[in-house]
């Protein structure tokens, strides 16, 4: 074992001591499930059934839903196993729980500490597991592979960064990287950072490129679209701090009347967002307040949980958020998931700071669903012919369709990466 590993190793034993009062302080704070606190240190609050288990891990929300398209092939194609789906946050835990088959099992996952980890595999024992996009935690995926788990590191990334801090100890990197029996690097960027780590790269995958467009409740669609009445919408999605008031400033200068919808991408922010509005004299409705859109509400803010599909098939014009970090004076974000305007063939705008969408970003631009525009002070002039020629949105809107149905197969492509690496059947 490499000297960074050892060390590594010990100094998260001496401290895994600590980390019940961690998480309980984090619980305290709202960043932990506070009734599912103890899950974080390997002890599972489900029984583990018989059989063969995969599991499959992402961090956050955006991970955990490119895990769906995935787990529906699994509960498909192999209904024999049982699928185990672990992630780290609380929103993408209360996600996950309107998502997921009633049959898939969700726990978070352990802290990387020696014990918690070693519990949370002895219960699980799976057979194969699954982590998306950066999830290298030495004693958890060591742990798993002397258990004789196969691994595999689906949707990689990897930043220049991450991957020059890896670099320091090298013979750690191969170590942890070896681990995985399969490595689906989600861009060529990743792909060699990975591979000069000591990677052995099968070829590119990118579950976020999967899917279908999010689900939402039909009567209230009904209900919203009919109070919304003729007014154009526009749906500025996933939000962070400071784009929400630069957003609704200068769409106020759009000409006409339109009804501005904001999805906040953690609901929590909702209060803030309202008062901060309030304070600069917007007058708004609040979704969480149990405010209703109806025919004099021009400015919504729907700070809940589980509805952007309910907002999305709302809109005429979507702007993407989480792109404008430069333009707010905030820090960077990376920009959100630009497919799920286009799976419901919505023309879709964003500021310039795609960098975890890059290749996407790439791909709709070139087909014509997609915009990207340098601050939201652009966004009036980019916007407001589409809201007076609706045939021209419309004509946008069908090329973002067009260009996600086109990458739309890499389910197809990961199924049968992950094939050699599963149990074989058994009768349930």
């Amino acid at each position: 074992m490499s000297v960074a590993l050892w060390t590594y190793r010990a100094a998260t034993r001496l401290l895994e001591p600590l980390a019940p009062r961690l998480l309980d302080g984090r619980a305290r704070r709202g960043k932990e499930d506070a009734a599912r606190v103890d899950e974080r240190l390997g002890a599972a609050s489900a029984a583990r059934p018989e059989g063969d288990l995969v599991w499959l891990h992402g961090v956050s929300v955006g991970e955990t839903l490119s895990l769906l398209p995935l787990v529906d092939r699994l509960r498909r194609e192999r209904p024999d196993l049982t699928v185990l789906v672990t992630s780290g946050t609380v929103t993408s835990a209360q996600l996950l729980a309107r998502r997921l088959p009633a049959a898939v099992i969700h726990q978070y996952a352990p802290v990387d500490g020696p014990q918690a980890t070693a519990a949370f595999l002895d219960h699980w024992r799976p057979t194969l597991g699954v982590m998306v996009e950066s999830e290298l935690w030495p004693n958890l995926l060591l742990a798993a592979q002397a258990r004789g788990v196969k691994l595999a590191l689906v949707s990689a990334r990897i930043t220049q960064k991450t991957a020059d801090g890896w670099a320091r100890f090298p013979a750690a990197a191969r170590k942890v990287l070896a681990a995985f029996d399969r490595v689906l690097p989600q861009d060529d960027a990743s792909a060699e950072r990975l591979a000069a780590l000591g990677a052995r790269v099968d070829g590119r995958a990118n579950l976020k490129l999967a899917g279908e467009a999010p689900p939402h409740d039909p009567a209230a669609f009904t209900a919203m679209s009919a109070a919304v009445g003729d007014r154009p919408v526009i749906v500025a999605a996933s939000t962070h701090e400071g784009e929400e008031a630069a957003i609704v400033r200068t769409l106020d200068r759009l000409t006409g009347r339109v009804c501005l919808i904001l999805v906040p991408r953690h609901p929590e922010r909702g209060p803030g967002v309202a008062a901060a509005l309030e304070a600069e004299g917007w007058r708004l409705a609040v979704r969480s307040r149990g405010q209703r859109l109806d025919g004099g509400t021009d400015l919504y803010l729907a700070d809940t949980l589980g509805e952007m599909g309910l907002f999305l098939r709302l809109a005429d014009v979507v702007v993407m958020g989480g792109s404008f970090h430069a333009a707010v004076g905030q820090p960077p974000v990376g920009g959100h998931n630009p497919l799920e305007p286009a799976r419901l063939g919505k023309p879709a705008f964003t500021g310039p700071d795609m960098t975890n969408w890059a290749a996407v970003t790439e791909m709709l631009t070139a087909g014509g669903g997609l915009r990207v525009v340098e601050t939201p002070d652009a966004l009036p002039e980019a916007i407001g012919p589409l809201l007076t020629d609706p045939a021209a949105a419309k004509r946008m809107g069908e090329a973002g369709r067009r260009t996600a149905t086109e990458v739309g197969a890499v389910v197809d492509q990961v199924t049968a990466a992950l094939g050699p690496l599963l149990p074989a059947r058994t009768k349930r």
